[in-house]
């Protein structure tokens, strides 16, 4: 398979799989794996496309965006409440990533601990579903700091690639009262800060390994993502507002298994 192929397969990984509660990254770790690709030259890929599907959310909510920087040109407590809570959330994200940078790349290559992780994040989402007592708070800007802290801190578990980033943050906010719409919404804008962060790290790291031919993939993975995360995020919303996450809680315990299997039998 060509290069350009391989990198349209991982983009589309991507935009599927980014924002809802299964793990991107675990599963671009499993397709790298399982479908022979050299991990190490692809892993930097695999974070550098994001980018793509964080543009489908700029996209998706430019209204929102627009309302909030007017809002803070007029110095509206909503908006700032909104952007404070994002950025109280993202950074236990920064101090953690750049402390532990080297073992979290390291994991990046493990895929069996992918696996694992995978169907443990599907069992705590079906705990979480059945106990989590929630209620309307009235968007992001009505989470206070405290939770806010407390989501960037679960969010930071997802650092062990498989157990999903949106997963983790969603979760986490159900945990602490809040309604479904609002925890993914939450988990949708706090992306922005904290994949886009991911991403010029390991561009700036491994620049150095970097070729133009790399730049030319990255462009095409990125650009698939985009396109697939438009559509996905749309249906995620219905899905959740009717049926909850349990659906996904299934599959992700379905697929870990899955691969663990499959990992065994090579």
């Amino acid at each position: 398979m060509s290069d350009f192929l391989i990198a349209i397969l991982l983009g589309i990984v991507e935009g599927v799989t980014e924002f809802l509660p299964v793990s991107s990254t675990g599963h671009l770790v499993l397709a790298t794996e399982l479908l022979g690709y050299d991990p190490q030259r692809w892993a930097v890929f695999n974070i550098a496309i994001q980018p793509g599907a964080i543009l489908a959310i700029v996209v998706l909510y430019w209204r929102t965006f627009m309302a909030v920087l007017a809002g803070l040109a007029k110095r509206e407590p909503k908006s700032i409440a909104f952007v404070r809570n994002l950025l109280i959330a993202f950074v236990p994200a920064v101090a953690l990533g750049l402390a532990f940078n080297d073992e979290i790349e390291a994991l990046l290559e493990n895929a069996v601990v992918v696996a694992w992780a995978l169907i443990a994040g599907g069992v705590a989402i079906l705990v979480i579903e059945r106990l989590a007592k929630t209620r309307e708070v009235g968007g992001i800007s009505g989470v206070t700091t405290g939770q806010s802290l407390k989501i960037g801190i679960v969010q930071c578990i997802a650092m062990i690639p498989g157990v999903s980033r949106s997963g983790a943050t969603i979760m986490g906010a159900m945990a602490l009262g809040i309604d479904r719409r609002t925890a993914a919404e939450f988990s949708f804008f706090l992306a922005l800060p904290t994949l886009t962060g991911a991403t010029v790290l390991q561009l700036v790291k491994h620049r150095d390994a970097i070729t133009g031919g790399d730049l030319q993939l990255i462009a095409v993975g990125a650009l698939v993502s985009f396109v697939v995360a438009l559509a996905v995020v749309k249906a995620f919303l219905a899905v959740v507002t009717r049926h909850g996450f349990a659906p996904f809680a299934w599959y992700r315990i379905a697929a870990g298994a899955t691969a663990l299997f499959m990992l065994s039998a090579r």
